[in-house]
């Protein structure tokens, strides 16, 4: 069966950066549409960024355009999400998730079909 392993998360300091990465197995990252979404306690999944493919165009929510960097390296079937000057309001537990080929502006859960176990990202001083 298709996973989605992601990795990286943990305590960061606010205003400081952090990697997380997600990496497919049992297919290859071309098949998908990818992106993150992140899930803070009482609160609603919500869109990080998306990566599409084939094209490999990327998209943001607006409060992480200029601070977040979604990308792929395909032959590690891996994708990551580098976070620059964090908030810690932007503590959550950090989503991987796969949608179909295809598609510019995929930005709601619904739309992915397949999801990491989620990485916690803590953004505390």
């Amino acid at each position: 069966q298709v996973q989605l392993v992601e990795s990286g998360g943990g305590l960061v300091q606010p205003g400081g950066s952090l990697n997380v990465s997600c990496t497919t197995v049992g297919d290859y990252v071309t098949s998908y549409t990818m992106a993150w979404f992140r899930q803070a306690p009482g609160k609603e999944r919500e869109f990080v960024a998306v990566s599409t493919w084939p094209g490999g165009s990327t998209g943001y929510a607006d409060s992480m355009k200029g601070r977040f960097t979604i990308s792929r390296d395909n032959d590690k079937n891996t994708v990551y999400l580098r976070m620059n000057f964090l908030r810690p309001e932007e503590t959550a537990v950090y989503y991987c998730a796969a949608a179909s080929r295809g598609g510019t502006s995929r930005r709601t859960p619904a739309e992915y079909k397949l999801w990491g176990q989620g990485t916690q990202v803590t953004v505390s001083s």
